[in-house]
């Protein structure tokens, strides 16, 4: 039986977040099976919990973020690509403000987190969402899609009429059954342009945002000195913020997801499609091992080396 997984124990981290500038306290703990991933404001009184939830995402303004009531969480995508990237079925995520920590704008710094204390298996079936006929929606010449597909596999393209970006690579697939969420997506930094600083701080965002959490260019180049961590790092970070939108469903999809710039509100709005078509999809397990399609078992056995 494919088992659900949980974190063996509690680890903390602190930060400020990307877009309030405010310094946070993320502490994420065990969850018993079918929790899911809950994030708590424990800062507010009562606590206020935001399970992760397509239809809960309220502002998508460069980056996914949830609403229970007054209380939101902001910037919850790198924190939900790793634990999509590694197999965490429940956990719940306490914070002490409105938005996740950037930390250096990838998600490998949560990779090592939950890698420091572990994961645990848990004797209920994990649950997938099954994808069982394509879903697609467009907006202008962006668009997202998922398709039918055993394991779980994206497809990004970007455009941006910019030296830095055209010399990378614009478009790249990571099926998951050959390349390791870790090593080959994790690091991948979330970027932005000098020229859009000022804007985005007149309206609320970027305010903790650097060098040190994000590739920045100017109208020519890659400002950071490290320059950048993969050839392809600016579609490989799109692909990372896709992964932990898509995660909001509330379970790993098997599925082949396919875009063409889209960014955080296509994804909520494919997912939504998706969920809102009970013909679309399936909530299925694997009680027996020997049913588990190829793609996702060895998907499994790459997340788990």
């Amino acid at each position: 039986m494919l088992e659900q997984r949980t974190l063996k124990a509690v680890v903390t981290t602190t930060g400020v977040g990307l877009h309030s500038g405010i310094k946070v306290t993320l502490t994420l703990r065990p969850a018993a099976p079918d929790t899911g991933i809950v994030f708590r404001r424990v800062d507010l009184d009562p606590v206020v919990e935001l399970p992760a939830d397509p239809y809960s995402v309220v502002d998508t303004r460069l980056c996914s973020g949830l609403q229970n009531g007054p209380a939101k969480v902001g910037t919850v995508e790198h924190l939900m690509s790793a634990f999509s990237g590694l197999g965490v079925d429940n956990a719940y995520v306490d914070i002490d403000g409105p938005e996740i920590p950037i930390l250096d704008g990838s998600a490998a710094p949560f990779v090592f987190l939950i890698h420091s204390v572990g994961l645990e298996e848990q004797k209920t079936a994990r649950k997938f969402v099954k994808v069982l006929k394509p879903v697609e929606v467009v907006e202008g010449d962006k668009w997202a899609r998922l398709e039918p597909f055993e394991g779980f596999l994206l497809n990004f393209a970007i455009h941006f009429n910019h030296p830095a970006i055209d010399r990378s690579g614009t478009e790249v697939t990571i099926d998951f059954a050959k390349q390791s969420y870790v090593r080959e997506v994790s690091r991948a930094r979330t970027f932005g342009f000098m020229h859009e600083v000022e804007y985005m701080r007149d309206n609320g965002l970027a305010r903790g945002g650097s060098l040190d959490n994000a590739i920045v260019m100017d109208e020519y180049r890659v400002l950071n000195a490290d320059g950048l961590r993969y050839a392809d790092e600016f579609v490989k970070h799109k692909v990372l913020d896709a992964i932990g939108d898509l995660y909001l469903a509330g379970h790993p999809l098997l599925a082949a997801y396919r875009a063409n710039k889209s960014g955080h509100a296509l994804n909520n709005q494919v997912l939504r499609a998706l969920l809102s078509d009970e013909s679309a999809y399936a909530i299925v397990s694997f009680a027996d091992d020997r049913a588990v399609p190829a793609p996702l078992l060895r998907a499994l056995e790459l997340q788990t080396a």
